[in-house]
């Protein structure tokens, strides 16, 4: 009994606590369910407040959006007022402006129709005025006319002719002293010394001991420098110093260069000389481009080719009847620029014109013609202008004079050359003859190169030994001899020197 009664009781117990249990799930279910709702109304709420602040914000931004786009009307609104405003008065402007226009116009009208009625009036008058006095005079108006300037010109016919005698006579003295002034004035400004060019160059020696190295084993030494250079070098007693003579200035400079090179290097002998004399040219070109372009400088003429520079350095070696050439283009550049500047004509051509005139005789030993037509050639193919090629052209009078400028460099020409101690003919024809002995030689099929020494009495000629065999070089011999007596004009006697000489070169690798 008591067992089942504690099973029952056990069994009462569980059953309590399953109720209990169940009864407590649902209090707590109750109290979450309570839970979730609040916080359902919670967000509920906020979502209310956002949606409210958002509400408001647009409003905001709305009322502010219109404020301004009414801000924005109100002015334009004004502008277009504005704009009204004065495009009424504009129009009430141009209104009066047609209104006075037209009563302008309006008296014009009347004084036209005024001045044809006078006009009228007037030649009515005119024409029985002339009636009247050709009643009188028996005469018609055409035959009064033209005895009244008959009358006339009588009368005044030798006043006029004394007057206008009177005139060129004065305009003959103004013109011959103003050109007379403007050339006096030219002359005065440039100074410069005139100095004439030497046949000869001292090369000075730091001692007489080496003269004989100069000289050589059977003076092939010396024989090998003129040779190569074509100038005599001649070795006498003159204490400390050799003399290099030719009469090509560029011979000249190439030797004295090449020798004072030998002197201080010390190793005189053949191939040196040759390598030397090469170094020499050279150095020479360097001088006649330096030259060439110190002069353009000097005068104020730019944009040259430089190759046209080149060519016009070489004049620095030239001499025209004693005088250099290159100084004298200078010279004759700095008279045209102030004749021009005086006369009132274009300075930079006319200096251009002068300093390139004489730019042919650069030239005239290579090229065939006269040195002007040599000049027109070579300024005509570095595109020089045309008016520059025109001033220089008629300097000597072989061209007509088509412009004011060519004038002016005619005239520098004349004055820079007129100048006592400018030039010496006697020194030029010289030249001439020996330049003439070298071409002489040069003609001949299987010439290398000819040089004329001893004043002119000897000229050296050096021939191709394949070309030239030792018999043909003495049949040459004399053949330039023959030629030379034919068409040379000169005292005593000439040497004809004919050289063959063969070499042969070969390479030890």
């Amino acid at each position: 009994m008591s067992l089942k009664l504690a099973l029952l009781l056990a069994l009462l117990a569980a059953a309590a606590g399953i109720g209990f249990g169940y009864i407590l799930r649902i209090i707590i279910s109750l109290g979450q369910k309570g839970s979730m709702e609040l916080d359902l109304k919670q967000m509920e709420l906020r979502a209310r407040e956002e949606a409210q602040s958002l509400l408001d914000k647009a409003e905001s931004d709305a009322r502010e959006l219109l404020e301004k786009s009414q801000t924005d009307i109100r002015e334009r609104e004004e502008r277009i007022k504005k704009t009204e405003d004065r495009l009424v008065k504009k129009e009430e402007f141009l209104d009066n402006r047609q209104v006075d226009i037209d009563k302008e116009a309006e008296y014009i009208k009347e004084k036209a129709s005024e001045i044809r009625i006078i006009r009228e009036k007037v030649e009515e008058t005119l024409e029985t005025r002339a009636f009247e006095l050709a009643r009188v005079a028996g005469m018609s108006p055409d035959e009064a006319r033209e005895e009244l300037l008959k009358t006339v010109e009588h009368d005044a016919e030798e006043d006029l002719l004394i007057r206008m005698q009177k005139l060129e006579r004065e305009a003959d003295v103004r013109l011959e002293d103003r050109a007379r002034e403007i050339l006096t004035t030219a002359i005065q400004r440039l100074a410069s010394s005139v100095t004439g060019e030497m046949m000869s160059t001292s090369v000075p020696l730091p001692s007489d001991e080496i003269k004989g190295k100069i000289i050589g084993k059977e003076g092939r030494n010396i024989k090998a420098f003129e040779r190569a250079t074509g100038v005599e070098v001649i070795v006498d007693d003159t204490p400390g110093a050799i003399t290099i003579s030719s009469f090509d200035p560029v011979r000249r400079a190439v030797a004295r260069l090449a020798l004072e090179t030998l002197i201080a290097d010390g190793r005189i002998q053949p191939a040196k000389i040759e390598e030397f004399v090469e170094k020499a040219k050279i150095e020479t070109n360097k001088i006649i481009r330096e030259k060439g372009e110190a002069a353009a400088y000097e005068c104020g003429v730019y944009n040259l080719d430089p190759k046209l520079l080149a060519i016009l350095g070489r004049l620095h070696f030239r001499t025209s009847y004693g005088q250099n050439v290159l100084e004298h283009s200078v010279e004759m550049t700095h008279l045209a620029g102030m004749i021009a500047e005086e006369l009132g004509a274009n300075v930079s051509v006319a200096k251009a014109g002068a300093l390139l005139h004489d730019i042919g005789k650069a030239l005239d030993h290579e090229v065939q013609g006269t040195h002007v037509e040599i000049g027109r050639r070579i300024l005509q193919k570095f595109n020089v202008s045309e008016d520059v090629v025109k001033a220089m052209q008629a300097h000597h009078g072989e061209y007509p004079y088509e412009t004011l400028e060519s004038i002016i460099v005619q005239t520098a020409d004349a004055i820079s050359g007129g100048r006592p101690g400018a030039r010496r003919d006697t020194v030029e024809h010289y030249l001439k003859r020996l330049e003439d002995l070298e071409s002489i030689a040069l003609a001949f099929p299987g010439v290398e190169k000819s040089y004329a020494l001893q004043a002119g009495r000897e000229i050296r000629v050096f021939v191709e030994p394949g070309k030239i065999s030792d018999l043909e070089a003495k049949k040459m011999a004399r053949d330039i001899a023959i030629r030379i007596e034919q068409e040379l004009k000169y005292p005593g006697e000439i040497k004809v020197n004919v050289i063959r000489e063969s070499r042969a070169i070969e390479f030890a690798r």
